[in-house]
């Protein structure tokens, strides 16, 4: 049996990083961040992580109460508690930004990473008061940014209805964006970044997130 190790102190940030300092157990929680997930796609989207120790990283996650079984589906996600580690993801995305290299070679790269970085980049406080759906097209997924009266929502698949905004770049180029190895302007004018729709929801999109 696989027996966790913990810090033994009385501290808040410890008992966080007993629940969620083994290797793997974040980059779970990233993946589950846009919605519920099979075992099949974790383990397709976690390249090195094994199929014992990704079982064993979710029974533990699903004891402590992070993350459950879907009711409907054969699936996990997130938790009530679970779905408060979104910011601390984002902030902590933001910040390896500063450590992230050039792409290898080696490198893996997946849709939803680069959705996050794009995620990294929004401005809430300049959500308008609109009723309007911004779709990303990464590579060969699709996610969306969800504007209902001033509070932004992001999330898997598309707008349920007529996307306002569609953009399309690849998850490599949404991370260099993010980490700031490129700028949105190089981006747009190389083609690797295309934003369509009406003008006026257009600059609205692009300035929720920080793509002027």
């Amino acid at each position: 049996m696989n027996i966790k190790r913990a810090y033994h102190q009385y501290c808040g940030l410890a008992s966080a990083l007993d629940v969620l300092g083994e290797r793997w157990t974040l980059l779970i929680v990233r993946e589950l961040l846009l919605g519920p997930r099979r075992y099949s796609d974790l383990l397709a989207d976690l390249p090195g992580l094994g199929t014992n120790l990704l079982a064993d990283r979710l029974k533990f996650l699903v004891d402590k109460g992070v993350i459950r079984q879907c009711l409907s589906r054969p699936a996990y996600e997130l938790t009530e508690a679970g779905a408060l580690l979104r910011p601390v993801v984002l902030d902590l995305t933001r910040w390896g930004f500063g450590f992230t290299p050039d792409k290898s070679t080696v490198d893996a790269v997946r849709p939803r990473w680069g959705f996050l970085a794009a995620e990294t980049r929004l401005r809430a406080e300049w959500a308008g008061d609109v009723d309007e759906d911004y779709e990303f097209h990464v590579d060969d997924e699709v996610f969306r940014f969800e504007v209902r009266a001033g509070q932004v929502q992001a999330a898997a698949g598309r707008a349920p209805g007529q996307a306002t905004v569609v953009a399309t770049a690849d998850a490599v180029t949404l991370v260099r964006l993010g980490s700031g190895q490129m700028t949105a302007a190089d981006a747009l004018a190389a083609g690797e970044l295309t934003i369509s729709g009406p003008t006026d929801a257009v600059q609205r999109c692009r300035r929720l997130l920080d793509l002027a």
